[in-house]
């Protein structure tokens, strides 16, 4: 094992966990399993480290490892997701901050509403700006079925949280 290989491991972590940690919440709309999912992905890619020879690789590798990951634990369970409580903004009303941060939170609530395949084509297409035949690649299914989710997770956060749509136009 070379130490050059570990060392480069060792910078991808520090440097890139919390993005992918964030990608992650974003799949699984919960902290803990979000940590679950990163701390697997980041296990399955030390353990091919040495087949990988940079951090654009380290990067790619754990973020497949992640989605392939998330359709696995999707594909076994389930069951129904609910977020326990409100969550409450400590900002004062009315400020930008506060503003953001409602809007982060209406989203998150949202995205925990959505199945885990329909919230996993959301966070690729849109957060990650993947084509739909990235997407359709990472989660192993058809360009039919990225677009087809695309188009009913969409359809249910605007049912859900229409008021994100109006935030994201003044925004833009």
């Amino acid at each position: 094992m070379s130490n050059s290989i570990d060392e480069l491991f060792r910078e991808f972590v520090q440097t890139r966990s919390p993005a992918l940690l964030r990608t992650a919440f974003l799949l699984t709309g919960d902290r803990h399993l979000a940590e679950d999912l990163v701390q697997d992905a980041l296990a399955r890619t030390h353990r091919g480290r040495n087949r990988l020879d940079d951090l654009g690789h380290f990067e790619a590798y754990t973020r497949t490892a992640m989605y392939h990951q998330h359709v696995s634990w999707w594909r076994r369970r389930k069951v129904a997701e609910s977020m326990p409580g409100d969550l409450t903004d400590m900002a004062q009303p009315g400020s930008d901050h506060a503003r953001r941060t409602d809007l982060k939170l209406a989203l998150h609530k949202a995205l925990a509403q959505l199945t885990r395949r329909q919230r996993a084509v959301l966070v690729l297409r849109f957060f990650e700006d993947r084509s739909e035949a990235e997407a359709a690649d990472l989660l192993n299914c058809s360009v039919g079925t990225i677009k087809s989710q695309t188009s009913k997770a969409l359809a249910r956060m605007r049912e859900m949280a229409p008021n994100l749509l109006s935030a994201v136009m003044e925004e833009a």
